[in-house]
């Protein structure tokens, strides 16, 4: 008896004779891979190389290439008509230049070029691409030497440019080192209070940066001073300095500053007038009238006769020379020089 599921396996035997014969289809799927091998054409794997498409020379291809000459900085064009920079602006900046030595503040550079900088004004030329075409011109030295290591079409903006030269010659270390100075500021044995405090500013000044706010950097001013200094601003603060608010220790330190400063120059400008006047010009008017009354007496003086030199003969001890003694007339000269010589000798 022949089932439906038996009539359906003929029809698909009937239809596909080679399941019959391979009834394993994956060994059939083995196979393809080495069929598409021997298919394959060698020519594909070893195409010729296109030397068609330069057709430059030997020399040609051997020249240095000009890419490399760009600058880091790029200016945005300018739209303005009939622009140009001056020869004195350039003769400007380049006359106070950034070296790159490690005693220069290159805070205090940015903040001199931004003051030329800040003063030109041209129309439809934005401030910022004048200070990039600048500042090329306000280095030299190792600072400009990095500025042309730059990578080439690197720079964009005006802050970008500053961020780069600040790292470049503010690195870390230089920070904490002013740091370190700030928070060990100390008065000098032979310095004044103006000259302590200028000299904390200045140390202010180099390092922006630094981080302390203004009660820390008035404390440290403070604790910094001799005790003389110390009495005179809490007599100025009338009680204890640090009982003021913070912008009162301040103005009280700026006027102490500037007072004694008047006062030392004009103590200066005092000695130097009477010096000048009463101690130094009688001195040297005496010392003159001295020397000219000793020149003038020796001009007046006549000359000292000369002592004319009188011959005496070595041989006699007579006036005359000894060529002319009349003792050594004929053979007897070599015997009176000798016996002469002799004498002399035992003498």
């Amino acid at each position: 008896m022949q089932t439906r599921s038996s009539s359906r396996l003929a029809r698909n035997q009937s239809s596909n004779p080679s399941a019959s014969t391979n009834p394993n289809p994956k060994g059939r799927n083995r196979r393809r891979p080495k069929q598409r091998i021997k298919n394959l054409d060698l020519d594909d794997l070893f195409k010729p190389i296109d030397t068609m498409a330069d057709q430059r020379t030997m020399a040609q291809l051997l020249q240095v290439p000009t890419e490399s000459y760009e600058d880091a900085i790029v200016v945005p064009a300018i739209t303005a008509e009939n622009f140009e920079l001056k020869h004195g602006l350039l003769t400007l900046v380049q006359n106070k230049q950034f070296f790159g030595h490690d005693k220069e503040d290159p805070h205090a550079h940015v903040r001199y070029f931004n003051k030329i900088t800040s003063t030109l004004k041209f129309l439809n030329v934005p401030n910022t691409s004048i200070k990039l075409m600048l500042f090329p011109f306000s280095l030299k030295g190792a600072a400009r030497i990095w500025l042309e290591k730059e990578p080439p079409r690197s720079i964009f903006t005006w802050d970008d440019l500053i961020l780069k030269f600040i790292n470049q010659f503010f690195p870390p270390s230089k920070t904490t080192n002013l740091r370190n100075e700030i928070t060990n500021f100390q008065q000098r044995f032979d310095e004044s209070f103006s000259e302590a405090w200028d000299r904390f500013k200045d140390l202010l000044r180099a390092c922006p940066h630094h981080g302390f706010l203004e009660l820390h950097q008035l404390d440290t001013f403070y604790n910094a001073l001799n005790s003389k200094d110390q009495d005179s601003l809490n007599s100025a603060a009338g009680g204890n300095f640090l009982d003021r608010m913070p912008r009162e220790c301040l103005g009280i330190i700026e006027s102490k500053s500037k007072v004694r400063y008047s006062c030392n120059k004009h103590v200066v400008s005092k000695v130097s007038t009477t010096a000048s006047t009463s101690g130094i010009s009688p001195d040297v008017a005496e010392l003159k009238d001295m020397v000219r009354a000793l020149l003038l007496d020796k001009k007046g003086q006549s000359p000292a006769p000369v002592k004319a030199v009188e011959e005496i003969c070595v041989t006699c001890g007579g006036a005359h020379f000894y060529r002319n003694c009349p003792a050594t007339d004929g053979n007897n000269y070599r015997d009176n020089i000798q016996e002469f010589v002799s004498q002399a000798s035992a003498v």
